[in-house]
C-alpha cells in the first residue's frame, strides 16, 4: 500500500472517530444512495438526446420576482462607476481570484485550476472524484471559485445599470458554456453541496438583473438545458444534506440555495416541496449555527458574514416569493448584522479570528477583500441601522437587496449600546470610543474550540488576542493562506505558535487530525470583564494543557488604560514549572526592533479620511524578562513570521517569540504603549527608527 494510501486511511479513521452512531448509518446510507446514481450521471455527449426528451416543468413558466421601476437609479454614482470598471475589467478577461490573477476569463476553462496547472476530468463521475487530492483537481478553492459564477452577475449588474448589450451577451454565453460543460454529476463541480447553492442563488438574481434584456426568456426559462440544470441542483441538493459533524456553513448555504432556487423558479412538480422543506431547514439550522448574542458559531469572522449573507438572500427570496421566513429567523439575522456592527474597528475591518477564505455569496459591487461594509449596507436596508453602528455607505447591493424587500423589518430588543461583550460566543472587544480617533482596539478570545466535533475552521487560538491602532495591524492574527495543498503551511497558520498567545512544551493546545478536523479540543473560559471608563480588563483561561505532565492551564488577563493608550497583558501558567514560548505577531505594515526585554514598533500613518494629517504611528512593547526573545520575519526552516490578507496571499511580518521556563505562580508581564514617534524621548523611551513619512519594506526603513 503507498504512503498517501497509508495517510487516507488514517484520515478516515480519525473522521469516523469524531462522527456518532447516527451519522455513520447516516453517511453509510449516502454511500449507497452515490453509487446509486451513478446511472443518473449525464455526459455531455448526451445533452442532444436529452433535450428530445419531456421535462417535467410546468407549461406557464415566468419569472415574477422583479425588481421595482427605476430601481437602477438609486444606486449612487460611485458604486456604479467602480462597478463598470470591474466589469470592464472582467469583459478584457482580467479577474483576480483568491489572490490568483487571471486574464482568461472571456473564455474560461471551468476545470483548470491556474495555480498548480492541472485541469480535472469532466467527464467523471462526480462521487468518484477525491476533490481533496491536487494530483485529481489541483488547487479545488481557485476551480470552485469561478464556478460559482458571481462574475456573471456583476457582469449582469452592469448591464442593469447600462443596458449595454455586451454584458449580457457575455454572461449568456458563459452560462450556456457552463450549462452545457457541467451536465447532471460529471465533473468536480457537482462534489459539493454549497457550491451548488450558491450557484443557484447566482442564477436567481442574474435572470432578475437581465429581466429587461430581451433575450433573458430564452435564456432561462425557454432553454430547455437552463430548465434542466436548474432542477439538476435542486434534485442534488434535496438528496444530499450536510448532516451531524459537517453541519456548519455548508449546511446554510445548501438550504439557502434550495430555498432561493424554489422561491425564484417555481417551475417543477417538486417546487412546493423543496420551497417548505428548504425553509424548515434553513430556520432550523440558522439557529443552530448561531450563538443567542448573534456570534456564529464557528467562531471563525469570515464564515460568521458568509452565512449572514446567505440568510440575506435566501430571506430575500423568500420574501419577494410570498413566503416569508418566521419572525425569530428574521431575529437571527438582525442580531448576527448587530453582533457585525459591533465587532469592526473604526476602518469598517472585522476581526481575523480562525479560518477565513473570502466567501461571498453575490456579488454586485467591485470585489474588494473586506466584505463586511457591503454586508453592514444590505442589513441597513433590511433592518435599519441604530445610532451606535459605524457609517454604512450605500451601494448597489444595499439597494437591490432594499429594493425586493420593499422597506426595513422592524425588529424588537436591537441592543441600545454598542456591545463589547459576547459572552456565550467568548469575544470580548477592549476599545478606546470611536470618536476618540485614533482607535485603539483589542479583540480577545476566549470561548469554544469551533463548532461541532470536527471543529473544522477553528484554530489552536484560545486566549490569543488581536491589537489595532486606527485600523492598523499591530499585534495581528496571521491569517489562514490555505487550505489544500501544502499541509505544512496550512498546519502552522492553525497552529498556537501562529497566534498572540502562549505554547507550552512545544505543543498546540488542541490537536490537529487533518486540514479540517481536530481531535481534541482547548476548553477556554472567560472569568471577568469590568469597565470603570478610564480602564477595561477581561481574564480568561483553558485547559488545552491539561494532558501534560504536570497538569497545566494558561490564564492571562488583559487590561486597556484609556487615559496613558496602554495595553497589558499579563500571562500565568498554573500547575508547575513549563517550558513555554510566547508569540507577537506584528501586521505587515509594522517595522520591529527588538532591543534586548522590548522593542519599538512602528509603522506609517494610515490613509483614512478621518485622520488625514496623523504622523507615523509608534508603540513600545515591554517585554516579560524572564524569556529569551528573539525576532523573525518570512522564515521557512521552521515557518514563522507571515501574514496572509486573503487565502492564497502571504506576505512577511515581524514576530516577536520569547522562550524559556515559566515557572509555577510567577507572572509574565507584557506592556504596549502607544506613542507618536515625537514622544519616545519625552516619555523617556530609547527612539524609534521611522521618521515621519517613511515606510518600511522587507524589514528595512524606505523613504515614501
Amino acid at each position: 500500500m503507498s504512503e498517501s494510501s497509508v495517510a487516507a486511511l488514517g484520515w478516515y479513521a480519525r473522521r469516523l472517530s469524531r462522527m456518532s452512531p447516527a451519522e455513520v448509518a447516516w453517511r453509510a446510507r449516502e454511500q449507497a444512495l452515490r453509487k446509486t446514481w451513478s446511472l443518473r450521471q449525464v455526459r455531455t455527449a448526451k445533452l442532444p438526446a436529452l433535450a428530445a426528451k419531456r421535462l417535467a416543468a410546468r407549461v406557464d413558466r415566468q419569472f415574477t420576482a422583479i425588481l421595482p421601476p427605476d430601481t437602477a437609479d438609486l444606486v449612487p454614482d460611485e458604486a456604479r462607476a467602480a462597478i463598470i470598471e470591474a466589469a470592464d475589467r472582467l469583459m478584457g478577461g482580467e479577474w483576480e481570484v483568491l489572490g490568483t490573477a487571471r486574464t482568461d476569463m472571456t473564455r474560461p476553462d471551468w476545470f483548470h485550476d491556474p495555480v498548480t496547472g492541472r485541469r480535472s476530468d469532466p467527464e467523471r463521475y462526480a462521487f468518484r472524484i477525491n476533490q481533496r487530492s491536487e494530483e485529481q483537481v489541483g488547487n479545488i478553492k481557485q476551480v470552485w471559485e469561478v464556478n460559482r459564477l458571481q462574475h456573471l452577475t456583476l457582469l449582469a449588474a452592469a448591464w442593469y445599470l447600462t443596458a449595454e448589450d455586451s454584458y449580457a451577451e457575455r454572461v449568456a454565453e458563459q452560462l450556456c458554456s457552463w450549462w452545457q460543460e457541467n451536465p447532471f454529476l460529471s465533473g468536480v463541480n457537482w462534489t459539493s453541496g454549497i457550491e451548488i447553492g450558491i450557484r443557484l442563488i447566482n442564477f436567481a438574481w442574474i435572470r432578475r438583473l437581465l429581466d429587461e434584456w430581451p433575450k433573458v426568456g430564452d435564456l432561462f426559462e425557454r432553454n430547455d438545458l437552463a430548465l434542466r440544470q436548474i432542477r439538476w441542483h435542486q434534485q442534488y441538493l434535496a438528496a444530499f444534506e450536510s448532516r451531524g459533524s459537517s453541519a456548519n456553513n455548508h449546511v446554510i448555504a445548501e438550504a439557502a440555495g434550495q430555498l432561493a432556487a424554489s422561491c425564484a423558479f417555481p417551475w417543477f412538480r417538486e417546487s412546493p416541496r423543496w420551497r417548505k422543506q428548504a425553509a424548515e431547514l434553513f430556520e432550523r439550522e440558522l439557529a443552530h449555527n448561531t450563538f443567542p448574542s448573534g456570534i456564529n458559531r464557528e467562531l471563525a469572522s469570515d464564515y460568521h458574514g458568509f452565512v449572514a449573507e446567505l440568510g440575506y438572500f435566501a430571506a430575500l427570496e423568500a420574501v419577494a416569493a410570498g413566503f416569508p421566513l418566521s419572525d425569530p429567523a428574521w431575529r437571527v439575522l438582525c442580531a448576527m448584522t448587530d453582533a457585525m456592527a459591533a465587532l469592526v474597528d473604526s476602518h469598517g475591518q472585522p476581526p481575523r479570528q480562525a479560518d477565513s477564505d473570502e466567501g461571498r455569496v453575490v456579488l454586485f459591487d467591485a470585489p474588494a477583500h473586506n466584505r463586511w461594509p457591503a454586508l453592514l449596507a444590505i442589513g441597513a436596508a433590511l433592518f435599519g441601522e441604530l445610532d451606535w453602528w459605524p457609517t454604512t455607505p450605500v451601494n448597489a447591493g444595499s439597494v437591490l437587496a432594499g429594493a425586493l424587500a420593499g422597506g426595513t423589518r422592524p425588529v424588537s430588543g436591537r441592543p441600545y449600546r454598542c456591545p463589547t461583550r459576547f459572552a456565550d460566543a467568548g469575544i470580548t472587544i477592549l476599545r478606546t470610543a470611536r470618536a476618540d480617533s485614533p482607535e485603539i482596539w483589542c479583540r480577545c478570545d476566549g470561548g469554544p474550540h469551533g463548532f461541532l466535533s470536527l471543529a473544522a475552521h477553528a484554530h489552536a487560538d484560545a486566549l490569543s488576542l488581536e491589537v489595532r491602532y486606527a485600523g492598523v495591524d499591530v499585534l495581528a492574527d496571521p491569517g489562514t493562506y490555505c487550505y489544500h495543498g501544502e499541509p505544512e503551511w496550512r498546519s502552522y497558520f492553525r497552529s498556537t505558535i501562529a497566534h498572540n498567545t502562549v505554547e507550552v512544551a512545544g505543543q498546540n493546545q488542541s490537536s490537529e487530525g487533518g486540514p479540517f478536523l481536530w481531535l481534541r479540543h482547548a476548553r477556554a473560559k472567560e472569568i471577568e470583564v469590568a469597565d470603570d471608563g478610564g480602564t477595561v480588563s477581561w481574564s480568561a483561561q483553558h485547559d488545552g494543557y491539561l494532558s501534560l505532565d504536570p497538569p497545566a492551564r494558561h490564564c492571562r488577563t488583559v487590561r486597556l488604560d484609556r487615559v496613558s493608550r496602554a495595553i497589558d497583558i499579563i500571562d500565568e501558567i498554573q500547575g508547575g514549572d513549563h517550558q513555554v514560548s510566547i508569540a507577537f505577531h506584528m501586521g505587515p505594515a509594522v517595522h520591529a526592533e527588538l532591543r534586548d526585554c522590548s522593542a519599538v514598533l512602528s509603522w506609517p500613518a494610515p490613509a483614512a479620511p478621518c485622520i488625514p494629517s496623523s504622523p507615523p504611528a509608534a508603540a513600545w512593547l515591554e517585554l516579560p524578562p524572564g524569556l529569551q526573545w528573539t525576532l523573525h520575519r518570512g522564515e521557512t526552516d521552521p515557518i514563522l513570521g507571515w501574514y496572509s490578507q486573503g487565502l492564497g496571499q502571504r506576505v512577511p511580518a515581524f514576530t516577536l517569540l520569547g522562550r524559556g521556563l515559566a515557572p509555577q505562580g510567577k507572572p509574565l508581564a507584557t506592556r504596549l504603549v502607544f506613542l507618536e514617534l515625537g514622544q519616545f524621548a519625552q516619555r523617556g523611551y530609547p527612539a524609534a527608527a521611522a521618521a515621519d513619512g517613511e515606510q518600511h519594506v522587507n524589514g528595512e526603513a524606505k523613504a515614501g
